[in-house]
């Protein structure tokens, strides 16, 4: 299992993935879930993946082929982050059926992706590929989305994200949002990486990766199960209502 995360902002977006692609008794693997696409300097695109790791692979190479072989549609070409959004799910679904087509039965090839980034002209955007090759994006009520194991970590973001909030703070949330999904989900761990890119940038260079023992992940992890338990303190006693 995995989680991987895209808060979009009014001043651009963060980005936020684990890295555990199988965890068991006896093994636990370790693969990047975000990818910087090499693109011309009027774009910046970054893909992250959940689900069956074969398929995410495919999608990555051919989507660096097309560039290579000068294909028409390719991430370079396309003048719209809808339209890019598009054209990656027309590969991520047509791999997916060659695999269900092809290989026996029990076999799950299925992947989710987010595409998140800028093309000159727009505004930033993210958006959650399905399976099927369709999308969705954010909107100014629900300002991010969440592939893999969401439950544990979406009660924070709704608690403390809005389009307004800082690129900074987001990020803060987000590591907050993947300590709570770890902490309850053995299939999710680091490294942790996040990405911040401010609107209009284009340049994907902010990008931090934290080890299972990085001092600020331990910090925030130590302070945040703190304040939980300060707040709880400070409940209204059940039994103690008039």
């Amino acid at each position: 299992m995995t989680y991987c995360l895209a808060i979009n902002l009014d001043e651009g977006l963060v980005l936020t993935s684990d890295s555990r692609t199988n965890a068991g008794i006896d093994q636990v693997s370790v693969y990047s879930k975000m990818t910087r696409c090499e693109t011309h300097a009027d774009r910046s695109l970054v893909l992250m993946s959940a689900g069956n790791l074969a398929t995410t692979q495919f999608v990555i190479e051919q989507l660096n082929r097309d560039i290579r072989e000068g294909q028409p549609h390719n991430l370079n070409t396309l003048s719209y982050m809808s339209d890019t959004a598009d054209y990656v799910g027309e590969i991520l679904s047509s791999r997916i059926r060659r695999y269900s087509d092809n290989e026996a039965s029990g076999f799950a090839p299925e992947a989710t992706l987010l595409l998140a980034g800028q093309i000159q002209g727009g505004p930033p955007q993210a958006f959650m590929i399905y399976p099927q090759g369709n999308h969705i994006t954010t909107s100014r009520e629900t300002p991010y989305l969440q592939i893999g194991e969401s439950k544990y970590g979406k009660p924070v973001l709704d608690r403390f994200i809005r389009p307004e909030t800082s690129l900074l703070d987001a990020a803060t949330c987000s590591l907050i949002s993947m300590d709570s999904t770890m902490q309850s989900n053995v299939s999710v761990g680091p490294p942790i990486e996040v990405l911040i890119y401010k609107k209009d940038s284009y340049d994907l260079s902010y990008h931090q990766r934290f080890e299972a023992e990085h001092p600020y992940l331990v910090e925030l992890r130590r302070a945040w199960g703190q304040r939980l338990r300060e707040a709880f303190a400070e409940m209204p006693r059940f039994g103690q209502q008039q």
